[in-house]
């Protein structure tokens, strides 16, 4: 039998958690003390047949205890361990005899300490001590341990490492990672005089050093080191405790080479292992020596607090892509910010070189976390950092670019102190970007005109259709699609920048030359532009109830049937049938969550549309809100503003100025989104068409599982590039996977990661609601005016219903909400911004809405009564009697 396996011998089996650590490492070179391996076949070949009826019978802790302390080493096994022995230590001196269990310093699970371990062992004495060890791997402690730890099963025999004894004048213990932290940049070493065994059981203090990876001691921290252990074959363990020399208690155990070098040499381990390592290290007669390696447990699934910081944050764009996102619609949008970031810098006159050095930077603006879209937020701001006049004025761009919070520390560092020259040069670009902008700005209609020119013949019906088209001509015409409008999104940026620029004069305007504490006016002053294309749907919606509402059958068939009675009863109203063909002729791509690729449309299921309609018929209104929403609100705030500027002709003059282009900016920028959501629309198509190829090929299980492809694997599928043809395969993984980010609980906002975000990283607390004494609180008031009465809080406006009177409470809307807003009395919700889709909308139905109301749709439960104020963003929960 092989129950000896030196270093060199052949096979692996058996060997355990030591010393198959140490028997790559030995014959790699490092300097690990000569040893032999006693495997478990030893004690196997050690039990009587008493023994071993005794452990097949055993079922709980205590049986197998009972029958292993009886076990001692058989003297054919004896003999074989003596002849190790002299082959190892042919001058018979003392050996070190510890377990090698084969579940011990794993990477899950160290065991450290829970076996027996003998040290300066005589020759003599090895086969005692063998035993001893045989029989700790089934003591009450590692019984224990294993409980701990979730580990089922009998408990193994452990291997025996029989190792080749040292006399060190220091020893101790050294993680090439920093367990406590997780750093992997940086060594830790633990030192004591004498053998290490007085640090593993406590009872000796030691030193601390931390090595950078350079080599360069960061941090020492000396000990008081009144005892060590010692050699002192006549003890049990081998050792003995003694008192430290007064003049060494105070004085560091190693030198900075010695401390440098213990780091190397746990970094050389690491290296060979491929993980951080713990290793055991003694210096015997100024040479170092490696006793043992095992993985530094805990770190697996750790961040590493030396990777640089990176700001996750969802808060703004998933009103554009609420929810899990499927990896289609992931990669689409993620190609098409790179492309739109990047154009934008050229559009702002940024240096060429610039542009170009920061390639990764425009490729990773968003990131994908437990399948939710986030903006990486600092590579954001490293774009708004390339922007001239950035180190000039920091502050006023991130306010003109609707930055709620100020530049992270970890970007300041990492943008560095912009001296005189670098000040100059911003200057100098600042005054080469303004020409350019008031160039732009005198040609935006133009421009608009053209881009909206160039959208509809890239989006004409295309012939030959998509249905007729084989892959590779779906794919050149997305690739067309691409390069006439993802790479050429001019007049919406354009026109972006400056809705916010004028917002934010107005807004200023307002409160220094209104005296507007309230924040209020500017809102009022552009309710009722009239020609916003987001107001349309509900405006249509209305009509078309209001086209229903005399025939009773009708609207029963919209408010309750299926689909095929409601087209039935079109017949008796064919205005409202006509009325419908149109609606879904201009909007049936402005669908809840639009921006999805995998969201269903109007197309698709035009139920939610008919239900809304039938929903108004029902309440019979009779309202439908005039082109521009609220005029009397607009009137009586410019009232307001020429009363405060009567004095003032300049002054109203340049206000009445920047509200004309205030107000032809926001408009504009609602209605060139509403163009995105065509283009969308038409790029949902063309990958629904692939899909329905790759299923006819069998490449599928259904159409719809292309949204579980990225874009670069749907179309180099067809083009030749992937590197997994098996879709069916990876989409089946992928959907796995994205069912159980359905499930979990969402991530926060914001997350702050070090490095790798899919880590356990420690996830920022979601905010709470801001409330003064639990039934009040504030947010951001769009559209004025004053309403009571009880909330619905909405998650899924599919099939949702609003009675009449009731405030509609959500997290977040996007155009698909709109359906709802006609029979709402009030819209309250958690995020969003002044410039925000449901912001604009309200605002242009005359809807008393308030937006950033963090934590509303907790605060608030269906059926609880509230007063709000559109205007202040006051809420009051009301109760008793009020209510």
């Amino acid at each position: 039998m092989n129950w000896i396996v030196f270093p060199d011998d052949e096979g692996e089996a058996g060997l355990g958690g030591k010393a198959g650590a140490l028997r790559p490492l030995s014959m790699a070179g490092l300097p690990v003390p000569a040893w032999f391996c006693i495997t478990p076949a030893a004690f196997r070949a050690s039990l009587d047949d008493a023994q071993r009826r005794g452990l097949a019978a055993a079922t709980a802790d205590d049986a197998w205890r009972a029958v292993a302390d009886t076990v001692s080493v058989s003297p054919h096994v004896a003999r074989a361990i003596d002849a190790a022995l002299g082959r190892l230590c042919p001058d018979g001196a003392p050996v070190a005899v510890r377990s090698s269990a084969s579940d011990e310093d794993g990477v899950s699970h160290s065991f450290a300490g829970q076996l027996d371990s003998f040290l300066f062992v005589p020759s003599g004495d090895v086969a005692d001590r063998v035993a001893r060890v045989w029989r700790s791997g089934f003591s009450e402690r590692v019984a224990s341990y294993r409980r701990s730890q979730g580990i089922a099963g009998t408990p193994p025999a452990p291997a025996v490492l029989v190792q080749r004894m040292i006399s060190p004048d220091a020893s101790g213990v050294a993680f090439a990672a920093d367990p406590v932290s997780g750093r992997r940049d940086v060594a830790v070493i633990a030192a004591v005089y004498g053998v290490g065994s007085g640090l593993v059981s406590g009872e000796c203090d030691a030193d601390t050093y931390r090595v950078d990876r350079e080599g360069r001691l960061v941090e020492s921290t000396v000990a008081h080191k009144r005892d060590a252990h010692r050699p002192d074959p006549q003890a049990l363990e081998g050792v003995r405790r003694v008192a430290v020399p007064d003049d060494l208690a105070h004085r560091p155990v190693l030198t900075e080479e010695q401390v440098r070098e213990v780091a190397a040499l746990a970094r050389r381990a690491t290296e060979h292992f491929g993980r951080p390592q713990d290793i055991e290290w003694a210096y015997a007669a100024g040479r170092l020596y490696l006793l043992q390696s095992r993985p530094v447990t805990g770190l697996a699934n750790r961040p590493d607090p030396g990777a640089p910081c990176i700001l996750w944050d969802n808060s703004n764009i998933a009103e554009s892509y609420p929810g899990v996102t499927t990896p289609l619609t992931f990669s689409f949008a993620r190609r098409a910010y790179e492309h739109v970031y990047r154009e934008f810098c050229h559009l702002m006159r940024v240096p060429a070189a610039r542009v170009l050095a920061h390639e990764d930077t425009f490729r990773n603006m968003l990131g994908l976390v437990h399948g939710r879209i986030y903006y990486n937020l600092l590579n954001w701001y490293r774009v708004l950092a390339l922007l001239p006049g950035f180190t000039v004025n920091r502050a006023f761009m991130e306010q003109m670019m609707g930055v709620k919070e100020g530049l992270p520390d970890a970007l300041a560092a990492d943008l560095g102190r912009a001296g005189f020259r670098e000040r100059l040069l911003d200057s100098l670009y600042l005054a080469r970007t303004l020409g350019g902008l008031l160039l732009n700005h005198a040609h935006l209609r133009r421009s608009i005109v053209r881009f909206y020119g160039r959208l509809d013949t890239a989006l004409a019906s295309p012939q030959p259709p998509l249905e007729a088209r084989r892959p590779d001509e779906l794919v050149d015409y997305y690739r067309a699609l691409e390069r006439e409008l993802l790479t050429r999104w001019d007049a919406p940026l354009v026109n972006d920048f400056f809705a916010m620029v004028f917002y934010g004069v107005l807004k200023r305007l307002c409160e220094r030359w209104c005296d507007d504490t309230d924040g209020t006016l500017q809102n009022d002053l552009l309710c009722g532009e009239g020609g916003m294309i987001s107001a349309e749907p509900a405006q249509r919606i209305r009509a078309m109830a209001e086209l229903a509402a005399p025939h009773p059958e009708v609207v029963q068939a919209l408010a309750h049937g299926s689909l095929g009675a409601i087209r039935q009863a079109f017949a008796d109203a064919p205005a409202l049938e006509r009325a419908y063909a149109e609606y879904l002729e201009r909007f049936g791509d402005r669908c809840l969550e639009e921006l999805k690729l995998e969201s269903t449309t109007l197309h698709d299921d035009p139920l939610p549309l008919l239900r809304a309609v039938g929903a108004v018929a029902e309440r019979r209104t009779g309202r439908v809100a005039a082109e521009g929403g609220e005029p009397d609100l607009r009137a009586r705030a410019e009232k307001r503003v020429a009363q405060r500027l009567r004095g003032s002709p300049v002054r109203r003059a340049v206000f009445g100025w920047v509200l004309g282009h205030a107000r032809a900016r926001v408009r504009d920028r609602e209605n060139l989104r509403f163009e995105r959501t065509r283009l969308f629309g038409r790029v949902r198509r063309i990958f629904l068409e692939i899909g329905k190829r790759l299923y006819a090929l069998d490449r599928l299980e259904a159409p719809r599982d292309v949204f579980y492809l990225t874009l670069e694997e749907l179309l180099g599928f067809v083009e030749g590039t992937v590197c997994t043809t098996d879709l069916e395969g990876l989409v089946r993984v992928r959907k796995a996977e994205f069912e159980g980010y359905r499930t979990e609980a969402p991530p926060p906002d914001r997350i702050q990661a070090h490095g790798i975000v899919y880590l356990d990283h420690p996830l920022a607390a979601q905010p709470t609601a801001t409330m003064s004494d639990g039934s009040t609180m504030k947010g951001t008031g769009c559209c004025p005016g004053v309403v009571r009465g009880r909330v619905r809080v909405v998650t899924d406006p599919r099939g949702a219903r609003l009675e009449q009177g009731e405030i509609l409470v959500a997290a977040r809307t996007d155009p698909g909400w709109i359906m709802l807003f006609p029979a709402a009395a009030g819209l309250l919700v958690e995020h969003g911004s002044l410039l925000s889709h449901s912001a604009i909308v309200a605002r242009e139905l005359g809807l008393p809405a308030i937006v950033g109301l963090s934590g509303v749709t907790r605060w608030l439960a269906d059926g609880d009564r509230v007063e709000m104020d559109g205007a202040s963003g006051h809420v009051r929960r009301l109760e008793g009697e009020e209510a």
